[in-house]
């Protein structure tokens, strides 16, 4: 089964690369494609970091480099400047129709802590089978 994977155009590179950042500091950023690619894959296809194809490089580079253009705002600088040469730059939107949960995410107790029910809470007698065939023995 042959995976298929999210390799940016040669038009595509050719919009975003203006606008990456030129301040490397310490060892120099591997191949911005590739790893931009592999970003683009992720979050399109949904799957986890680690579960990242290894054509885009190492999982850890990949995310690393998400987070902290993050933090930096490139991301948005780079949606900002893409975007605002078509429509109105003001208002921008994603559409997401894909949501990733754990499955534990399904409901449930939520682990072994205990609730009391308003009832309870309040002082009232319980009124299990339980306690009525304990207060008869």
């Amino acid at each position: 089964m042959s995976k298929k994977l999210f390799w940016l155009s040669d038009g595509q590179w050719a919009r975003i690369e203006p606008h990456l950042p030129i301040d490397v500091r310490g060892v120099p950023r591997v191949d911005d494609r590739r790893v931009i690619s592999g970003i683009v894959h992720v979050l399109k296809s949904g799957c986890r970091w680690c579960d990242c194809p290894e054509a885009y490089g190492p999982s850890t580079t990949i995310y690393n480099r998400f987070v902290r253009w993050a933090r930096r705002g490139i991301w948005e600088n780079l949606f900002r400047e893409l975007a605002g040469r078509g429509r109105a730059t003001d208002t921008q939107m994603i559409d997401s129709t894909h949501i990733k949960a754990h499955r534990s995410a399904a409901g449930g107790k939520g682990g072994k802590r205990g609730r009391l029910s308003a009832a309870h809470a309040a002082g009232a007698t319980r009124r299990s089978m339980h306690l009525q065939m304990l207060r008869a023995a």
